[in-house]
């Protein structure tokens, strides 16, 4: 009862603040779906990071129930937005249970996760994982991995990360050409 009632409330609203279409008619835009984090293990997590196309690869490893990952999640969608027309490249990992693909899901879309970025639920050995992507990483969460066009790692940073550390660590890495109306630095 109480979700129809929500639903009903959600269809005015949308109708409510949408513009009228051609002849008057009411077009209801659906909210975007949820993004959709593939099972994945390793191989295919490397695989995507090293996929050619792009000039710098970040690969950020985090979960739901951790904290400072979630807290740090708007900086790196923010960096990504504000760089992927400059070659970057975006991986996040979730080390959450393949049960709590929903929950992934649902945590991604609360942080406005693009839809050109790529987004996987971890599965294997925690040791493989961990050690596959770097041997002197504890596996501590959040973690991220800078990885450049050609696939090789070229930072790591253990624990949150911020949108300045992020602009350091990339320079020289990401495509900095003008736009119309865009001075260079």
């Amino acid at each position: 009862m109480l979700g129809a009632m929500l639903n009903g409330w959600l269809a005015f609203a949308l109708c409510a603040v949408s513009p009228p279409g051609p002849a008057g008619v009411v077009t209801i835009v659906a909210p975007a779906p949820a993004p959709a984090a593939t099972i994945a293990e390793l191989p295919e997590i490397l695989a995507a990071a090293r996929a050619p196309g792009a000039r710098a690869v970040l690969v950020n490893v985090w979960a739901t129930w951790c904290e400072p990952c979630r807290e740090e999640m708007p900086d790196l969608i923010r960096f990504f937005r504000d760089h992927r027309g400059d070659g970057l490249r975006l991986v996040l990992v979730s080390a959450d249970d393949e049960e709590d693909r929903d929950k992934v899901a649902r945590v991604l879309a609360e942080a406005g996760l693009p839809a050109d970025a790529l987004s996987f639920i971890k599965r294997g050995d925690d040791m493989k994982f961990i050690d596959g992507l770097d041997r002197h990483w504890s596996g501590a969460l959040p973690a991220s991995f800078l990885f450049d066009g050609r696939g090789r790692k070229r930072h790591t940073w253990a624990g949150s990360v911020t949108y300045r550390a992020l602009a350091l660590g990339t320079a020289g890495l990401l495509r900095r050409e003008p736009s119309p109306g865009r001075r260079r630095p």
